[in-house]
């Protein structure tokens, strides 16, 4: 499980396909407190690191399945590209953001991206399975960032990112087309899921 509040921003080193994808990322973490088998949140994806190094830099190498690949945007990875990570929580941690699963539900689409003061105000745009999940001053999680909705309008919602989010993460970098992982909140699936049985 992870809170959604990013630790690191991770850069791509090299990708190589062995059946499923493998990539390296070179990381800020120290790599001789993470175990083999870990799972990190990598642009708010649950992956296991199946190798460690530190040389030249510290580094972590993933392998991501067809399956994985097929349902985010994994699969445009490539050499220098920079990614949200956060390691999963442990008991007595503190949970900033919400309780974030690792693993995703779809795409949605940056749809618009306009300067609000110092913020900066982004509509995405959910696949028509997803959007009844979002509800405005809800959670969810994009590229692994917990987030709270500004306001819904059909499958668009907004949300605002303040100058901090924009440096600590790679939302300083969104641009109006970026396809962004999203993860509902947990919480919203469910009351879903039981007011089928009103």
């Amino acid at each position: 499980m992870f809170t959604g509040i990013v630790t690191d921003i991770g850069r791509i080193v090299e990708t190589k396909v062995t059946g499923d994808l493998r990539a390296r990322i070179a990381t800020r973490y120290d790599t001789g407190r993470i175990d083999i088998g870990a799972s990190i949140a990598c642009d708010g994806v649950c992956l296991t690191v199946v190798a460690l190094g530190s040389d030249p830099e510290n580094w972590f190498d993933v392998e991501i399945s067809g399956e994985t690949v097929s349902k985010t945007n994994l699969g445009g990875w490539n050499p220098g590209k920079r990614v949200n990570l956060e390691r999963a929580l442990k008991v007595g941690d503190e949970l900033g953001g919400h309780i974030v699963s690792g693993h995703i539900d779809g795409l949605a689409e940056v749809v618009g991206v306009r300067p609000e003061g110092g913020s900066v105000r982004v509509t995405f745009r959910a696949p028509d399975a997803l959007a009844r999940f979002i509800a405005p001053k809800g959670s969810v999680a994009l590229n692994g960032t917990s987030l709270t909705v500004n306001e819904v309008a059909g499958r668009d919602f907004g949300v605002n990112f303040i100058p901090h989010t924009q440096s600590a993460t790679t939302w300083g970098e969104v641009a109006v087309g970026d396809l962004v992982n999203l993860e509902v909140d947990t919480m919203a699936r469910y009351v879903a899921r039981l007011r089928e049985y009103d």
